[in-house]
């Protein structure tokens, strides 16, 4: 494990919960968008998921303990930001204009199916994530500090 390891793990964590709060904070602002730039329907909800760098198996032999060390802790990574496809919200409003106009359900309009509560508390998790890889890397500057005053004397 090199000197700057914990602070190179800490700093794919931050890069990951930072971009986890930009899609919640995306989320959010279209929590009542009913249509999508694509034209196909409303807005939908947005996920981040994310995966460890390195999920090689850990393998050990008698003949080199060492010697075939993979890598494990080198951090998190998104993998993919992935569209979620729970059911929309459908709301009676037939005076909107992306209200539906035939059929069973005319006069309802269907909204994203953002929960602003569910949003929250994600972006309080992906906030409390972001401050505690952040207080890696302060721990991390604080033992090289007292490692260089050890040094001098």
């Amino acid at each position: 494990m090199g000197m700057y390891t914990s602070m190179n793990i800490a700093a794919t964590g931050l890069s990951a919960q930072r971009l986890r709060l930009d899609v919640i904070a995306n989320n959010i602002a279209n929590v009542n968008t009913t249509r999508n730039p694509q034209g196909d329907g409303p807005f939908r909800r947005d996920r981040v998921v994310m995966t460890p760098i390195n999920l090689r198996n850990v393998w050990r032999s008698p003949v080199y303990p060492n010697g075939l060390e993979t890598g494990l802790g080198e951090g998190v990574r998104v993998m993919r930001i992935e569209k979620d496809m729970s059911p929309l919200r459908p709301v009676y409003d037939p005076s909107h204009p992306d209200a539906i106009q035939y059929g069973e359900m005319r006069g309802y309009v269907y909204y994203p199916n953002v929960d602003i509560v569910q949003e929250m508390t994600d972006m309080i998790s992906a906030s409390r994530s972001y401050e505690a890889n952040a207080q890696v890397v302060m721990g991390a500057r604080q033992m090289f500090n007292k490692a260089l005053e050890l040094g001098r004397v």
